[in-house]
């Protein structure tokens, strides 16, 4: 609240879980600066602005109770208005608050001295963007400041993510969100989640945790909804189109890897100038899997993850062993597999699995990379994919993928999506535009070939004519 209302800050976002108290401080903003205890210009004007007329009405019933409180010569120079969810002070220069619910007609012509934008994460795209535009170019009228307050949105690509990654100069910006990738009943980013609940704040830490454990059981939308709400991550509420929940992938994860036994299924997917390589290694017979990401060293990895939002996290990557960075502008293809093929230390290769778009780019980099093996041409499509991630997905469910805690894996799936045609086949795309999900898409291309492997029949002799 300090830092908010500093007066070199003109726009401070608060992103925190739901329950810890998010409208109550919106309602005591809006009332403080109705009062002029924050901003002492005449005649202010202060917009309270809500996702729905319910919830507004929610704000403004914080702001009366809170009212009620004050002593009774500043009561009687108020007047409320609930038909219009309205509070007229008459004091100190005078001021009006309203509370309004996310549409842009609801704040045309208005000039606010404070805005104050409640659950903003969650507002139509279109009728929220609309809203925001509108009180933030009325806000330079008079000088006045913009909050923003609300769980996390469901994307980096939302109004509100962009917010909280990318603030201007004149920003603050408070995030209680945990790092990505871990339980849902993690005790230690739940409550970094709910900073309330070490002070009596809204939900307890033994409700959070049971509420964790239940989530879990009934998995889907359910968990979904919790780990958007009360872990305030950005994960999409409806699971429907993801290609993997992220408790289904952490169940792949252990800590100790099974052999490199039998033959080697290779997934490879070759980024573009600007995007990532990625090589996946699946042994079927133990479910083994392996993956590394690879990136050019133009721009630097830092300046990679703050265009892609997602700060530090490629740095992370490469710290733990997962990402490298070859070539300059451009991923060298040839000297990458053949780095790949040196990560297989010996192993036998049964095949390569590659997108059959980059033929002619693959076939020209195995030969300049001195690689002789089977190659398996799949599509991206509705054809091959649909084929390919439903194998995949088996696998996954039957426990028959086993992988180290992967940073670059997890980063991959929180992105992958999935496109379904009337017919039901599916095929992999990004959940987002700044989405890296290489490493997924070659992950699936090794474990579905490998599934084929399994399934295939196994020839005991060979029939001759005589």
């Amino acid at each position: 609240m300090r830092a908010a209302l500093k007066k070199t800050v003109s726009i401070a976002a608060l992103s925190v879980a739901r329950g810890n108290g998010k409208s109550a401080i919106s309602g005591g903003l809006g009332l403080g600066a109705l009062l002029g205890v924050w901003d002492s210009q005449p005649r202010r004007e202060v917009i309270i602005a809500a996702r729905t007329r319910d919830q507004a009405k929610i704000c403004w019933s914080f702001v009366e109770g809170f009212a009620r409180s004050l002593p009774d010569d500043i009561q009687r120079q108020l007047k409320f208005r609930r038909a219009t969810r309205e509070i007229e002070f008459a004091g100190n220069g005078g001021g009006i608050l309203r509370a309004i619910a996310a549409e842009g007609r609801n704040a045309l012509g208005s000039a606010p001295t404070l805005a104050v934008l409640d659950e903003r994460g969650h507002w139509p795209i279109d009728a929220g963007d609309a809203l925001e535009a509108a009180l933030l170019t009325g806000l330079g009228k008079r000088n006045g400041k913009a909050v923003l307050i609300s769980t996390s949105a469901s994307d980096d690509a939302h109004p509100f993510s962009r917010w909280l990654d990318h603030p201007p100069t004149n920003a603050y910006v408070q995030e209680h969100r945990p790092p990505p990738g871990l339980a849902a009943d993690d005790v230690e980013s739940l409550l970094i989640a709910n900073p309330g609940a070490r002070h009596h704040i809204g939900a307890s830490e033994k409700w959070l945790a049971q509420q964790a454990e239940a989530a879990i059981a009934r998995g889907g939308s359910a968990l979904l909804n919790f780990r958007l709400l009360h872990r305030n991550e950005r994960v999409t509420a409806d699971g429907r189109d993801l290609l993997l929940m992220p408790d289904q992938w952490l169940a792949c994860e252990t800590a100790e890897l099974p052999p490199r036994v039998g033959p080697c299924i290779v997934g490879i997917d070759l980024g573009g100038s600007m995007s990532m390589s990625a090589a996946a290694f699946f042994w079927p017979e133990t479910g083994r899997l392996e993956c590394s990401g690879a990136f050019a060293r133009k721009p630097s990895l830092l300046d990679r993850g703050q265009a892609d939002s997602v700060g530090d996290r490629y740095v992370q990557m490469r710290d733990r062993g997962e990402l490298t960075t070859i070539g300059d502008a451009v991923v060298a293809v040839g000297p990458w597999l053949a780095s790949v093929a040196r990560q297989l230390d010996g192993a036998p290769i049964a095949a390569l699995c590659a997108d059959r778009y980059r033929q002619a780019e693959v076939s020209e980099a195995l030969d300049a990379a001195g690689l002789r093996c089977p190659v398996v041409w799949r599509g991206q499509g509705f054809k091959d994919g649909a084929e390919d991630v439903e194998r995949f997905r088996r696998a996954v469910f039957d426990g028959q993928v086993r992988s180290l805690p992967s940073l670059l894996l997890r980063s991959a799936f929180a992105d992958a999506v999935c496109l379904s045609d009337p017919a039901g086949n599916s095929k992999l795309v990004k959940g987002r535009s700044k989405g890296r999900i290489d490493a997924a898409a070659a992950t699936i291309l090794a474990v579905a070939q490998g599934a084929r492997m399994l399934a295939a029949p196994k020839r005991t002799g060979r029939a001759i004519w005589a």
